[in-house]
């Protein structure tokens, strides 16, 4: 095989890609890629979480009472317990 043929095919395909997705580049509406923004379509209305610049309001009542805290603190250790116990029982 000679230098041309190496060189020459490998160009050929790589100009007739360039062609064929250059075409994919222009558009037939006549307009350009600065008009992409406002061809955009627009974000829905309706939020579904609040704003981030939005602080809420204070509760009336806590989340939870004095005693249902103290009763989760006691759920958790024992999971943390049982888990502790089922990591030595694996090794």
């Amino acid at each position: 095989m000679s230098i041309v043929s190496r060189i020459g095919i490998p160009s050929a395909v790589l100009l007739s890609m360039s062609v064929s997705l250059g075409g994919c580049m222009t558009s037939s509406t006549n307009s350009s890629l600065m008009d992409a923004h406002a061809e955009a379509p627009k974000p829905v209305a309706s939020r579904t979480y609040m704003p981030v610049e939005e602080v809420p309001s204070d509760r009336k009542t806590p989340a939870l009472t004095t005693d249902e805290q103290s009763k989760l603190k006691k759920e958790l250790s024992a999971v943390r317990d049982h888990q502790a116990e089922a990591a030595k029982a694996q090794n």
